[in-house]
């Protein structure tokens, strides 16, 4: 599976996302995703695209847009930015998730 679109800026990546039925903003907090109240267990999801930016001149500025959706059919996006701390259990759901991907890439 390839990416399908490379969008010039997170924003715009969001914005085309959610064109495309990815309408919650997930926040990843241990081992769930949250929408509001809502919860998610994360390991009921799968990563169906990612798109990653690099800032120009400040590692900061670097952030993942992540396509994510469930088989139930619930679709949403993470935005992760690089280093910013998060707890073990995040960290590997998202480990997790990147793996599952990269096996599906190899199909």
């Amino acid at each position: 599976m390839d990416q399908k679109f490379h969008y010039a800026t997170v924003t715009e990546a969001i914005s085309q996302l959610k064109e495309q039925g990815y309408t919650l903003d997930f926040n990843l907090v241990e081992n769930q995703f949250k929408a509001g109240e809502r919860a998610f267990a994360a390991d009921e999801f799968e990563i169906v695209d990612l798109y990653r930016y690099e800032g120009a001149s400040d590692p900061a500025d670097e952030a993942t847009v992540y396509a994510l959706a469930s088989a139930s059919g619930i679709k949403g996006i993470l935005v992760s930015g690089y280093g910013i701390s998060t707890d073990d259990a995040s960290t590997e759901s998202l480990k997790q998730l990147h793996y599952k991907y990269q096996q599906s890439r190899q199909r």
